[in-house]
């Protein structure tokens, strides 16, 4: 592999600064034992959610790191460490990872994590991961919502078919008096 001219690695530190900058999801892992393969898978995944997994020399990244508004989780930066990087939903990429962990082999592992400028620890973001996605709760909000108004209906529907019959009934009463 051919070293990165100055210019380059200046390019790089400049567009990786941007990504990590306008993401509100930040996951550092530790993809040590993933081959090429699982790792391009893991992008593949990432990608296709709408996210990105990141894989940069750490110099790189504190470079990066240092230019942003984000708390200092310089110390995570040794060994091999890839960047999950999302919009908003914390839950998502937290899933995604945990799920592709536990297909290889508890690989990558999380190191610490930064949503809405605040650390995160890999313990937490492992509860993230258990909780449900923004989608999961939007459903959840919406069935809620709608549960009330499909009683309402349905007792609605109730009365009215017992006032129908209460007036079928009728009319037969007055038919046979007649």
């Amino acid at each position: 592999m051919a070293q990165r001219t100055r210019k380059q690695k200046i390019q790089l530190t400049a567009e990786l600064i941007e990504t990590l900058g306008a993401s509100g999801v930040l996951y550092l892992t530790d993809f040590t034992g993933l081959n090429v393969k699982e790792i391009t898978e893991l992008r593949r995944r990432f990608r296709e959610a709408g996210h990105r997994f990141i894989v940069v020399k750490n110099r790189l990244a504190l470079r990066a790191l240092e230019q942003l508004d984000l708390p200092d989780i310089t110390e995570y930066l040794r060994g091999p460490t890839g960047f999950i990087v999302g919009a908003d939903d914390p839950v998502a990429p937290a899933k995604m990872l945990r799920d592709f962990a536990k297909e290889n082999e508890d690989r990558p592992t999380f190191k610490v994590g930064v949503v809405d400028k605040r650390v995160v620890l890999a313990d937490e973001v492992m509860t993230l991961a258990s909780l449900p996605s923004r989608e999961e709760l939007l459903a959840g909000i919406v069935g809620s919502l709608t549960a009330p108004l499909t009683g309402i209906v349905g007792v609605l529907e109730g009365l009215l078919r017992d006032i129908a019959s209460l007036v079928e009934e009728v009319a037969k009463k007055r038919e046979g008096s007649r």
